[in-house]
């Protein structure tokens, strides 16, 4: 998908955007193909690394768009790591709102207490199975999009400038 096209979807729908923040291009097909069954309309956009995915979230290098409803985020990433974008998000105004679900392979629970001292949203570990992992993602998709109440975020254009841009 293009990055136009999920601007659009997400701009002149009522489709959700999850910001997927994942190297493993195994488990970026398999959210693809989970959230693909899902009754509700959503948009996936993936940034491979930390670096890429506080630019997206940054509007750097990106057009106006929309934030994301919710940011799957992997711990352990190239470039920048996920325990890092995690305490940027939370420390930044305009994307703190964001639910983030830590979304990774670690049971330890130094990464778990260090994810809620982050003020992760929710941490969950990737199932090795790929029946569980889909109905893992499913289930998520569900409870933030169908139980949970999210909050309602500006797109780019009624902020500032500097705030924070697009998931596109």
């Amino acid at each position: 998908m293009r990055n136009g096209e999920a601007v659009q979807s997400c701009t002149k729908s009522k489709a959700r955007t999850i910001l997927l923040v994942e190297d493993s291009p195994g488990d970026v097909r398999l959210t693809r193909e989970a959230l693909r069954e899902s009754s509700a309309q959503v948009v996936l956009e993936v940034a491979r690394d930390g670096v890429e995915a506080m630019e997206m979230l940054r509007g750097e290098n990106t057009r106006e768009g929309c934030f994301p409803d919710l940011i799957l985020l992997d711990l352990n990433l190239p470039r920048k790591d996920g325990r890092e974008v995690l305490a940027e998000i939370k420390a930044d105004p305009h994307l703190r709102l964001i639910p983030v679900v830590v979304l990774t392979t670690s049971t330890a629970d130094s990464d778990i207490q260090h994810a809620y001292e982050l003020h992760a949203n929710c941490y969950v570990s990737k199932p090795a199975d790929v029946d569980e992992y889909f109905l893992m993602i499913r289930r998520c998709e569900e409870f933030w999009f169908k139980t949970a109440t999210l909050p309602k975020l500006e797109p780019l254009s009624r902020r500032s400038a500097h705030g924070p841009g697009a998931c596109a």
